[in-house]
């Protein structure tokens, strides 16, 4: 679990890493970007300290999250603020599907992890829902750009749980 959670959170710092090097810097798209970037940095030191604690290793995926995750996020930008904020939605989506998977599974056996889970959690929904308010359904190709994302999320949460 920790090992998927690093993942998907190193993911998530890099998708707004790219989005904000292609986003106007004082566009209300950014503005938004960096606060939510701010708290996924946050996610993400909390499950490297849980996973240097508890001694599991990150994903050897690594790398290849660090190039896709950039790429997502300034090729999302690129097409408009919406698509990028589609992104958002998308991938938070997501999260918040795996997080309650994740809950249901954990049950009462690590209430540490999973008071940090269902922290985390609030805040990718929260995430989802201001992509949702600036925007996001105004995305060029809206259904396939956010089912196409959701999908590499999906594959990207089970890569990352196995390798």
């Amino acid at each position: 679990m920790l090992r998927v959670d690093q993942a998907g959170e190193y993911g998530a710092t890099r998708i707004y890493a790219g989005q904000l090097a292609v986003l106007r810097r004082n566009s209300s798209a950014a503005k938004l970007v960096s606060r939510m970037a701010e708290q996924e940095q946050r996610h993400l030191k909390r499950f490297n300290a849980l996973m240097s604690e508890r001694g599991v290793r990150p994903t050897a995926l690594q790398p290849v999250w660090h190039g896709a995750g950039f790429m997502l996020g300034a090729v999302t930008a690129l097409i408009s603020e919406e698509a990028a904020m589609a992104c958002t939605e998308a991938v938070e989506t997501e999260i918040d599907r795996h997080y309650g998977d994740q809950l249901r599974e954990l049950g009462e056996d690590d209430p540490v992890l999973a008071k940090d889970i269902e922290e985390f959690r609030a805040e990718e929904l929260e995430h989802r829902d201001v992509a949702r308010e600036a925007g996001a359904a105004r995305a060029p190709a809206y259904p396939v750009l956010t089912a196409a994302i959701r999908g590499a999320c999906r594959i990207a949460i089970g890569l990352s749980k196995r390798v």
